[in-house]
């Protein structure tokens, strides 16, 4: 059987939130089978639950942020990438407890997140785990910006980007991972969130970015990335975007059996395409795989350590 999994330990970090700039620890703590990933505010007088739902998605300006479905005062900001990293490790059930209204930065990437992860250990749980399998396609468009979900059997993401900037269109702005033969930690999970310095002070106006720095962003001028150390790879920005996608898509519930595919998507579409998905009820089944030689290539074989 293809079982769940959790973390073995708890592990914990601290850092800062990169659009409230607040400082903040983060805890995660195993959970029982069919738990789901579920935040907790522990900050609060009485610490609140507010679990990884796509209904609950209620802001994606420039990240994707939850609210408690008890107090929808109560939110967590910028989920996405630590929910890419659960993706990519294949973790169905865990507690993360936060100590204010947004996950913490961390270098800009899911690589961190792994880290602690992998640190805290994985183990499978005695339940099977169960996958969103797409039937038939969903597609959401808005302008020139569009995303699409396509039955396959296993995980694909095509992604390209188009920001008219020099030091982007310098680099390669469409990538193809197909997790059958591509590791998410080698390939996908430190790959950093990116700026431009033009855009800070609106932004900052607006309430975000004001942990910004060049430590946890690639950051640019109108010409050039100023970071001292450069790029980590000449696609590091379009597979950041895809390394959104998958935290992002994580939102769903369940890992999904599917080929995603965008063009300029945000969190925004991509959000949308996960309710444009469960709306249609034809659109998607459960599965499950009671012999791991049954699953596909991803996850039969012992991707954590590929």
């Amino acid at each position: 059987m293809l079982r769940q999994r959790t973390v073995k330990t708890l592990v914990r970090t601290t850092g800062v939130g990169l659009h409230s700039g607040q400082g903040v620890e983060l805890v995660l703590r195993p959970a029982a089978p069919d738990t789901g990933i579920v935040f907790r505010r522990v900050d609060l007088p009485v610490p609140v639950d507010i679990r990884a739902d796509a209904a609950r998605v209620n802001d994606t300006r420039m990240a994707s942020t939850l609210t408690a479905e008890s107090d929808p005062e109560v939110r967590v900001a910028t989920v996405e990438h630590l929910m890419s990293a659960l993706a990519g490790l294949g973790i169905d059930n865990l507690h993360v407890d936060v100590t204010a209204a947004e996950i913490p930065i961390l270098d800009g990437s899911a690589g961190s997140f792994v880290f602690l992860l992998q640190s805290a250990g994985i183990v499978e749980q005695a339940a099977p785990k169960r996958f969103i399998r797409v039937k038939r396609p969903i597609e959401v468009r808005e302008g020139d910006k569009w995303a699409r979900l396509e039955p396959f059997f296993g995980y694909k993401l095509r992604f390209s980007i188009d920001f008219g900037h020099p030091a982007i269109d310098a680099t390669l702005q469409e990538v193809e991972v197909d997790f059958a033969s591509d590791s998410y930690v080698s390939e996908i999970s430190r790959a950093r969130t990116f700026g431009f310095m033009q855009d800070v002070e609106a932004l900052r106006s607006r309430g975000l970015a004001q942990g910004g720095s060049l430590g946890n962003a690639i950051v640019m001028d109108e010409y050039r990335v100023l970071n001292a150390d450069g790029l980590r790879s000449q696609d590091e920005f379009v597979k950041h975007k895809i390394l959104d996608a998958i935290g992002d898509l994580y939102l769903v519930g369940h890992p999904l059996l599917a080929a995603y595919t965008a063009h300029k998507s945000g969190h925004a579409m991509n959000n949308a395409l996960l309710r444009a998905l469960l709306a249609d009820r034809e659109a998607w089944d459960l599965a499950t795989f009671p012999q791991r030689r049954e699953a596909p290539r991803m996850f039969a074989r012992d991707w954590v350590a590929a």
